[in-house]
Order: C-alpha cells, then sequence, then structure tokens
C-alpha cells in the first residue's frame, strides 16, 4: 500500500513537473509590431525594447520588430484586433490606430484637449493613463508603459495657413479615425484617410494637399522633399504611445520574466519620450531650424489664431466627449487644469 502512495506521488509530482515546464515553454521569436521603422524614433523605441528585453532576461525572450504594420497588411487601424487574435505578441501602438476598437482612446484625438507636453504628461502618468490601461487589460492586452509619437503639426504644397479659412477646400491626408475627418471637414478641408505607406507617394504626385503628423516623422520623412513647404505649429492633437503585450504571450512568461519586460519597456518608454521632443520640447529648438533650412515656412499661431481654430471644432469635441466617455473627458480637462 505504501508502494502504491509513494508511486503515485512520484507520477503526480512528474506530471506537474511536466505542466509547469509547458507553460513556461519560450518560443524561439517573438513578433513585435510598430508603424514607424527604425528611421523614426517610433521604430528605435521598438528595437530598443527588443534589446533591453534581451539583456534583461539572459536571452531567454527574444522579440523581431516588424515595422510598418507589416503583419496587419499595412493596415495600422487592425492592430489592435491583431494583438487580441494571437498575430502579433507584442507592439508599440498609437492611441489614434487603436481608437477604432477601444472608443476610450479617442481622448488623445478630442481638438485640442491638450495644449502642452505638461499636459501630455498629466494624462498619461496620471489617473487617466492608469484608467485606460485598466480598459486596455480587459481586452486580454498588456499594456506596460508610455511612450511617445508627438504632437501632430500640420503641413501642406499650397500655402501658409493662420485661420480655418485658408484650409477651405485643400485635401488633407487623415489616419483612419472618423474623429480626424470629422475635424478636418469642420474646418473646411476636405480630408482623405489613408495608411502612412500611401501617403508619402499621394503628397509626391500632389494626389493630396497636405497632412499631419509629428515633427519627427516630418524631419526623417523628409517631407519637404514631396512638397511639403507650408507647415503650422498648432499641437491639434497629441500622440502618445504604448507598450503593449498580448496576455496570451504575457501569461506563457514566469512572473520574473513578466516584471523583466515591464521594466525594459519603461525605460524604452521614457528613452522614447526624451528623444521624441529632443529639439522641440521647452527652449529647444533645433529641430525647427533644420526645417526652415530646408525651405519649408513655419507659421507659429498666436493665441487668438489658435482660438479661432478651437472655436470651429468645438462641436467635434462635443460631440466626441460623448463617445469616448463624459467623465473620462472631464476627468482629463481636470488634470490638465491642475498641471
Amino acid at each position: 500500500m505504501l508502494r502504491r502512495t509513494f508511486v503515485a506521488a512520484v507520477a503526480l509530482g512528474l506530471l506537474a513537473s511536466a505542466g509547469a515546464q509547458a507553460q513556461t515553454t519560450y518560443r524561439s521569436e517573438y513578433r513585435l509590431s510598430t508603424t514607424l521603422g527604425t528611421a523614426f524614433p517610433w521604430g528605435q523605441a521598438g528595437e530598443r525594447w527588443a534589446e533591453l528585453v534581451r539583456e534583461k532576461t539572459q536571452g531567454r525572450i527574444n522579440i523581431k520588430l516588424y515595422s510598418g504594420n507589416s503583419l496587419v497588411g499595412g493596415d495600422q487601424t487592425r492592430e489592435f484586433t491583431a494583438i487580441r487574435q494571437g498575430v502579433i505578441d507584442l507592439s508599440i501602438g498609437s492611441t489614434i490606430n487603436w481608437s477604432p476598437q477601444v472608443k476610450e482612446l479617442n481622448l488623445f484625438s478630442l481638438p485640442f484637449l491638450t495644449p502642452d507636453y505638461k499636459a501630455m504628461d498629466a494624462l498619461t502618468q496620471g489617473e487617466v493613463g492608469k484608467e485606460l490601461f485598466a480598459t486596455l487589460e480587459k481586452r486580454d492586452v498588456i499594456p506596460l508603459a508610455w511612450g511617445e509619437n508627438g504632437f501632430r503639426e500640420m503641413s501642406n504644397s499650397k500655402r501658409d495657413i493662420a485661420t480655418p479659412a485658408d484650409m477651405k477646400g485643400m485635401k488633407f491626408r487623415v489616419v483612419g479615425s472618423p474623429l480626424y475627418n470629422e475635424t478636418f471637414s469642420a474646418l473646411g478641408a476636405n480630408p482623405t484617410q489613408m495608411s502612412w505607406a500611401d501617403a508619402q507617394p499621394a503628397l509626391a504626385s500632389g494626389a493630396v494637399d497636405g497632412q499631419e503628423n509629428p515633427l519627427s516623422v516630418f524631419t526623417a520623412a523628409r517631407l519637404a522633399t514631396v512638397g511639403q513647404k507650408h507647415l503650422t505649429l498648432w499641437h491639434y492633437v497629441a500622440d502618445p504611445l504604448i507598450f503593449v503585450v498580448s496576455k496570451q504571450v504575457w501569461n506563457s512568461w514566469t512572473p520574473a520574466d513578466r516584471e523583466a519586460v515591464r521594466q525594459a519597456a519603461l525605460q524604452a518608454g521614457r528613452e522614447n519620450v526624451e528623444k521624441a521632443r529632443k529639439g522641440i520640447a521647452g527652449n529647444d529648438n533645433t529641430v525647427l531650424k533644420q526645417i526652415e533650412a530646408s525651405g519649408v515656412k513655419v507659421t507659429q499661431l498666436t493665441p487668438e489664431q489658435r482660438a479661432a481654430f478651437v472655436q470651429a471644432t468645438r462641436p467635434v469635441y462635443d460631440k466626441w466627449s460623448k463617445t469616448i466617455g463624459t467623465d473620462l473627458v472631464k476627468k482629463a480637462e481636470a488634470a490638465i487644469a491642475k498641471r
């Protein structure tokens, strides 16, 4: 009897050990998706995260970067769904690209909600950021850290823009979000949604007159060479990034390796924010000088000029506040007011 009990215990122990090993069986490669490649701070953040993860896990977790949203055929609006489906293991994604699936992420795209970097930090690093992370986690995506693409500024090939009337009838490439369509339509422009892969040829051919993107994208993509000779600084929306891991992949790692991946994301995120703001934020205007040196006319809106854009887009702001959630928007407005 004792012998049978001993044999059964050993067998159970072996089964438990085999189960634990199965749960912590790591793949040889994990797929990390980004929209932009390593010529941009966004793609560089992906490269850096992969490097830090490899170091912190002693090579147990190896990540390969797939930029250009290549895992979803270049359609950045499908990225969030692909993470949930297991097509993508990790991502550094824009709140804009994921907003069609997570309505709360449209918060950062409310026109003229976020006036400056302190306001952006107040949202991402405060209670609003925590609430948005909790929302993502309910959708089987584990958020780890915030990064940054930057404030989206407006450029075009036709003329200087200082008032909404200057935009009337102009064709602008915008990202795949109905909120952006409505914002530019409210300003009298003709918005056209297209992927970033299609945007540059469209600008070069004149199929669209202008676009909106952070200055880091404007310089790295050399948009001045495709006719974008007029740039307006209006800080109309913020474009933060989020470092995430699919829940299925996250649960397959040991607690120690999960923490290593989290710390790597936090470090890569801090470095990314610093890089995205270099030459742009505060008194450092190195990037603007480079842009002007390339023959681009830069228009900086006065407070009165900016107020005209705010007024023109206010109906869009009010409409989308209800979609996002009035309580969340009020919480964001209060956090910005206290910054």
